[in-house]
């Protein structure tokens, strides 16, 4: 594991200067440190243990973070150390979103106007496939004798069917961020900006929707708003992809908190939270509106 200590001897922008550290909450893969050196502040990320059997791979966290920061919505990336996976970015001055806030409907647009913003930046340097991800943390779940939660094996078949009803018309990939869980917008009374770019890779824009939607709790209404902001009107055919996406972010997310359950030593419930995401995704399978979901991305 990569210390703090190893790490704020080697940053050359503060060198020589007298600095202050403090933790930073938030961070489910890493922890994050403010530091202070007079008025700069600066925020340092350093990776938790095993997160690569979470599918994270930093050289393309530190490329695609980089390639976001020219969009204006993303902070600079100010030094990064490879050999310790550690970068060194700029502090966004702001509140950290909750759900809440961004459930307020003046935020929608808001939401929109940075995802737009970032998905016109330049391409990032891997794709992202919510499907093949899941096949990879099934294989360490079975590598590794990891519990998940009862009945997902029974819905593999749903599974396929989502991947072949969002396959029969496909839009261009843009690079999204993939992982936007309300704490990963960032607040400065202007515009909200967006962080830590794990996940981040060449994507359908309707997962970035649909997922961020689920993750902030959205019901149908802002589901429309935020489609309607983004894609300009709120088709059957781009609402039924948000939704299904939605039930793919839980479906993977579950494996991926199952997975941290068992290496990670962040005080959380991520047992819990599959649980959770789990019991929504089974709702969703089970729901009258699937197989109309499925007629209606297909279109």
């Amino acid at each position: 594991m990569t210390t703090l200590d190893e790490v704020l001897e080697r940053v050359q922008v503060w060198r020589g200067r007298q600095v202050r550290v403090s933790q930073l909450s938030g961070g489910l893969t890493n922890t994050n440190h403010l530091v202070e050196a007079g008025d700069d502040r600066y925020v340092v990320r350093i990776p938790g243990a095993s997160t690569e059997l979470l599918a994270v791979n930093r050289a393309n966290e530190r490329h695609n973070a980089a390639a976001a920061a020219t969009t204006g919505v993303s902070p600079r990336v100010v030094e990064v150390f490879e050999d310790l996976d550690v970068m060194v970015i700029e502090y966004v001055e702001g509140m950290t979103m909750s759900s809440e806030r961004l459930r307020d409907r003046e935020a929608v647009p808001r939401i929109a106007a940075s995802l737009r913003r970032l998905h016109a930046g330049p391409r990032f340097l891997e794709d992202f496939d919510m499907f093949r991800l899941t096949e990879f943390y099934l294989g360490v779940c079975a590598e590794h004798d990891v519990r998940i939660p009862e009945g997902f094996e029974n819905h593999r078949a749903d599974v396929a069917k989502i991947e072949r009803a969002l396959g029969q018309r496909r839009l261009p990939t843009v690079p999204c961020h993939n992982d936007l869980l309300a704490e990963n917008y960032i607040d400065d009374g202007a515009q909200l900006w967006i962080v830590d770019f794990e996940y981040s890779g060449n994507n359908d824009p309707t997962f970035e929707l649909g997922d961020t939607a689920q993750e902030c709790g959205f019901d149908q209404d802002l589901r429309a708003a935020l489609c309607e902001a983004y894609f300009g009107e709120p088709t059957l055919a781009l609402l039924a992809r948000m939704d299904l996406q939605a039930v793919m972010a839980d479906v993977g997310w579950t494996l991926w908190a199952a997975i941290q359950a068992e290496i990670s030593s962040i005080e959380f419930d991520f047992w819990g939270w599959a649980e959770e995401r789990w019991g929504r995704a089974e709702e969703a399978f089970g729901g009258e509106s699937f197989g109309r979901l499925l007629a209606d991305a297909s279109r």
